[in-house]
């Protein structure tokens, strides 16, 4: 992958492509999740719009999606960090018909600190259709 400073910026418009990485456009993958128009139907679905909230900085998406059990009172995301690569690694169930999964995945970011990346195995739960982040092992 070239410098981070080549990658384009987030997604503005509906048009730009979607930094979850999957090849669509942020208005036909992640984006009407962001907006709230529906829900994320698998857990790996799920994962790919929460990476690409990261990337468009949406704490509202990420705490809403975040299991009521688990989810911090407050979440400030750094300005500094852009997250520009997923790679989904591996899943186990999460599907639309479960009601738990897993997604393994590595995020990549560079920062004021330099190229970083987080390698998680994140754990889903489906409570009336809706999926939720619940956490990391």
């Amino acid at each position: 992958m070239g410098d981070v400073t080549s990658l384009p910026p987030p997604p503005r418009s509906a048009a730009d492509r979607c930094p979850c990485l999957s090849g669509n456009t942020y208005g036909s993958c992640c984006g009407p999740f962001h907006a709230g128009a529906k829900s994320a139907p698998t857990a790996e679905a799920l994962m790919r719009s929460r990476f690409s909230a990261f990337a468009v900085g949406d704490a509202t998406y990420l705490r809403a999606t975040w299991h009521p059990s688990t989810r911090p009172a407050r979440l400030d995301l750094d300005q500094d960090v852009i997250w520009y690569r997923l790679d989904i690694l591996s899943q186990h169930r999460g599907g639309p018909l479960d009601t738990e999964g897993t997604v393994e995945f590595r995020a990549f970011s560079k920062g004021p600190d330099g190229r970083s990346d987080q390698h998680e195995v994140s754990r889903f739960v489906r409570e009336k259709r809706q999926w939720y982040y619940l956490d990391a092992v």
